[in-house]
């Protein structure tokens, strides 16, 4: 027979041992998160056909590359049997995120190279879930950034970027919703760069596809201080308004030329319109008296025709095929400088040669080649 006291060790040693089990079930109740699968992007026929461009590429421009996704799973279920929620999931499309878009995007979109090849810059393209205030409920955001550029002869032009979202509210434990709403939002990118390409193809410069040059000769009213070129009005004295300087020289002209204009684009082609000014400015330009004659005013006259030489030879040099689309402004720029300093040195030619009129056989040369090339250019007929 047991003591109370031997009794009671027992009565707490079986308690203690028959304790065990349960404990051990309840671990055994317990399940590790189940890893979510990748996510499957299919095609999606947009109903377009694209007309001013095709995709060539797609580049994955992207700061979080390990996944697309970041989806919340329950972990296992409590007593009352609702979900507990965990953290988000790192959740990949089948294949990568980089090589999945690209196959969307070809298969959802055709494609004739013929048209212009625009790259897609995926900046940003990523699924953010997190638990909802609503018990058993999931909230998700999707983010789609997409940046769309021209290749054109090797070179990349930026035309328009794409951002796009979505939010959706999901039960725990149930992902269809994920993927088409993804999937939507990629399709709405490419919905809207056609959009854009239809309504920009003709107009936006960015996207010519060629370039035409007009020039035009600035011609207005002699009224102020400024006197135009024009063949059929040479100078006159009376163009010579300025005080003479004291010197050894008889007279002085301040002949110069310049360009102005702009461009528009029309049915896909640059037209560059330029407008040239040669001029001479009055209140610069002065004459002693002993100096107004004929002889003296003619090799101020071809100081003048120099200038108008030089500018039709800088029209010469802006040609279509000696400009680039991406840069034409500044092409035109630098032959202008070229130009500007050819003015320079032709006129100091011609004054040391001509010994600034005195030499009159070099005088008489120079007028004859100077008429030549008046009527080389159109400028004489």
């Amino acid at each position: 027979m047991l003591k109370p006291a031997a009794i009671f060790f027992l009565l707490l040693k079986l308690g203690w041992l028959l304790a065990l089990p349960v404990i051990t079930n309840k671990r055994a109740m317990a399940q590790p998160t189940p890893k979510i699968g990748p996510l499957v992007l299919k095609a999606t026929p947009l109903g377009i056909t694209p007309t001013e461009f095709y995709i060539a590429d797609v580049i994955d421009e992207r700061s979080d590359r390990q996944a697309v996704a970041y989806l919340v799973q329950p972990a296992a279920l409590n007593p009352t049997n609702a979900p507990v929620i965990t953290t988000a999931q790192p959740v990949d499309f089948q294949g990568g995120g980089l090589a999945a878009i690209r196959q969307f995007v070809r298969q959802s979109l055709p494609r004739n190279t013929g048209l212009r090849p625009l790259i897609i810059r995926v900046k940003e393209c990523r699924v953010a879930e997190t638990a909802s205030s609503t018990k058993g409920r999931i909230d998700g955001t999707v983010k789609v950034h997409l940046a769309f550029d021209y290749l054109r002869d090797n070179k990349y032009t930026r035309l328009i970027e794409y951002q796009g979202g979505a939010r959706y509210a999901r039960p725990a434990g149930q992902f269809t919703v994920v993927e088409p709403t993804l999937r939507q939002t990629l399709a709405s990118g490419l919905r809207y760069i056609n959009t854009w390409m239809n309504q920009q193809a003709n107009h936006n410069e960015k996207l010519a596809k060629g370039l035409q040059v007009h020039f035009s000769d600035y011609t207005r009213s002699q009224a102020d201080d400024t006197v135009f070129y024009r063949v059929n009005q040479p100078l006159t004295w009376a163009d010579f308004t300025a005080t003479p300087r004291a010197g050894r020289y008889a007279a002085l002209v301040f002949p110069g030329f310049a360009y102005e204009g702009g461009s528009d684009v029309k049915d896909g082609i640059i037209h560059l319109n330029l407008k040239v000014k040669v001029y001479v400015l009055r209140s610069s330009s002065w004459v002693k008296d002993v100096a107004r004659d004929a002889y003296s005013l003619n090799h101020e006259q071809r100081h003048f025709d120099i200038v108008k030489l030089v500018a039709e030879r800088f029209k010469q040099k802006i040609k279509p095929d000696s400009l680039t689309l991406e840069d034409y402004n500044s092409i035109v720029q630098y032959k202008f400088i070229e130009s500007f300093r050819e003015m320079n040195r032709l006129q100091e030619q011609y004054d040391g040669e001509t010994q600034h009129g005195i030499n009159q056989a070099a005088q008489a040369a120079w007028s004859q080649r100077i008429e030549a090339d008046l009527r080389k250019y159109g400028v004489k007929k």
